[in-house]
């Protein structure tokens, strides 16, 4: 459904970015004006070298996307494949500070890595461990209100606080199911209010803690239904209030409110494909004629496996990356939208 209006919200889908060369999008974060950095991996693939986890295309690329469909533009690509300074290989969470520097966690490096809005290496920290500032999977990054990083540890199941610097301020949470704790954690994001929500993987749930950690609740349980999640990969928070969680095994983002309760769900509405898709189908016969012959294409306007999602408070966009799809799907929430007239 392009527009569903429920619950006093509407939301209204804008339009997809993507191509075969962006990759497994799993995170964006934004820049200013029309600026969006959108994090990018490749499938999984093993080598016959001890820290060669994936394949090639590890990467940060920065775009412009406007409000037009068609107009979004690749400024540049940086952190290359590797495991040299700068480098990445399985690149999980992307962040950007007040001054539009770029932070990106690394699970199988465990560490983050720093660039300017240039894409110039500015400084790596982190290390593998469990002790204060070490990692065992870094995972989701944000920052708080009053710019404090939160970084998801996963396989340790904590958070840790840190500065901008990375000097290390503390952490919460252990391995369980009870309230404030968590089972391979991934997604992170923080209200305008400093209160921190954490995607709770295995326990397919998302917890709103305090910015020490202190349990508030829980949106989700287990299952397919509405308001259920499995194995939730990230979470966003608009300034209303309301709770967006990427549901990635259920392929969908779920809606809930400041309460918890539930919404609604996107599913993926792709309808048009994105400017470079559609070039590269365009430019090959056989698969225009293959297209032709499916029955429907609606699965390939459908979410699969989306692994992030992100709200942008300037343009008020919900921005969710279709990891699967090598793209991101884009939606409104429109405050201002205004009801069809049918008058004959």
């Amino acid at each position: 459904m392009l527009t569903q209006s429920i619950a006093g919200r509407t939301y209204d889908y804008d339009y997809n970015v993507g191509s075969r060369n962006m990759g497994i999008a799993i995170s964006v974060a934004f820049g200013a004006g029309d600026v969006v950095y959108v994090l990018s991996r490749q499938h999984e693939q093993l080598a016959d070298v001890p820290w060669n986890k994936t394949a090639v295309h590890a990467k940060v690329g920065k775009y412009e996307v406007p409000d037009t469909p068609g107009a979004e533009e690749l400024l540049f690509e940086f952190g290359k494949y590797g495991d040299g300074d700068g480098e990445l290989v399985w690149p999980t969470g992307i962040a950007t500070d007040s001054d539009e520097n770029v932070y990106v966690s690394d699970e199988w490096l465990n560490r983050i890595s720093v660039y300017n809005s240039d894409g110039e290496l500015l400084s790596t920290w982190g290390r593998a461990g469990s002790g204060s500032g070490e990692f065992n999977g870094a995972a989701g990054i944000a920052f708080g209100p009053d710019e404090t990083l939160y970084v998801v540890d996963s396989l340790n199941h904590r958070v840790q606080k840190l500065a901008k610097d990375g000097t290390f301020i503390g952490q919460f949470g252990s391995l369980g199911a009870d309230d404030g704790q968590f089972n391979s954690p991934w997604g992170i994001t923080t209200d305008a209010d400093g209160f921190v929500y954490v995607a709770d993987h295995k326990n397919h749930r998302v917890q709103k803690l305090d910015s020490d950690g202190g349990y508030v609740m829980t949106f989700g349980s287990f299952g397919a239904g509405n308001g259920q999640l499995n194995r939730p990969s990230d979470v966003a928070v608009d300034p209303e209030g309301d709770v967006y969680v990427c549901d990635w095994a259920n392929s969908r983002v779920q809606i809930f409110d400041a309460t918890g309760k539930f919404i609604t769900t996107l599913i993926g509405d792709a309808v048009e494909m994105a400017k470079w898709h559609k070039q590269q189908v365009d430019s090959n016969a056989d698969v225009l004629k293959a297209r032709r012959r499916v029955r429907t294409l609606e699965p390939e306007w459908r979410f699969a496996l989306p692994a992030g999602v992100d709200y942008d408070p300037t343009k008020k966009r919900i921005v969710v990356s279709d990891s699967q799809r090598w793209r991101i799907q884009m939606y409104r929430k429109d405050p201002d939208y205004i009801e069809p007239q049918y008058n004959l």
